[in-house]
């Protein structure tokens, strides 16, 4: 693990609810001079801290007013059926996160879809059709309580 200071965890701060701000305005937000800022920027971009810069669209006005999380059983547990369906995932744009967990259920996808009958083409002739799949649990996203892509840095201040 890469040894951040409180200097770097305010830059990664500041950066993660304002993607677009200036190295100047940066700099200034973080007590810094311009130059030192970009020589910190550019390190922690080199270590692989800092991997992209990306605009948060919101899905009812680009027209994906539903979104599900979707478990997912495989039938067989191999790594030859693993890489299928990881293969499988990554083709599919609805599915925004996937996530392999512990317990009952072996994936987690978070899905974005026009409606209740996109969501219905999506499971019918993508996902139960994907070899491997033995169960699927969906749940469907009445509200939004909490949304960020943010990460909990505060925690990490000396």
């Amino acid at each position: 693990m890469v040894e951040l200071d409180r200097t770097d965890l305010r830059i990664l701060a500041v950066l993660q609810g304002e993607g677009r701000i200036t190295n100047a305005e940066l700099a200034e937000r973080v007590s810094l001079s311009p130059s030192a800022c970009l020589r910190r920027l550019q390190r922690l971009e080199g270590e692989g801290i800092l991997t992209g810069y990306t605009a948060q669209l919101d899905p009812e006005a680009v027209g994906l007013g539903l979104q599900a999380f979707v478990r997912v059983q495989l039938t067989k547990h191999e790594a030859e059926a693993i890489e299928r369906f990881v293969q499988h995932v990554n083709t599919w744009d609805e599915v925004v996160a996937c996530y392999a967990l512990t317990g009952d259920m072996d994936y987690l996808m978070h899905i974005y879809v026009a409606d209740l009958q996109h969501f219905s083409r999506f499971l019918l002739d993508r996902l139960l059709n994907a070899s491997g799949v033995a169960d699927v649990n969906s749940s469907f996203v009445l509200r939004t309580v909490k949304r960020s892509a943010a990460l909990p840095l505060s925690q990490l201040e000396r």
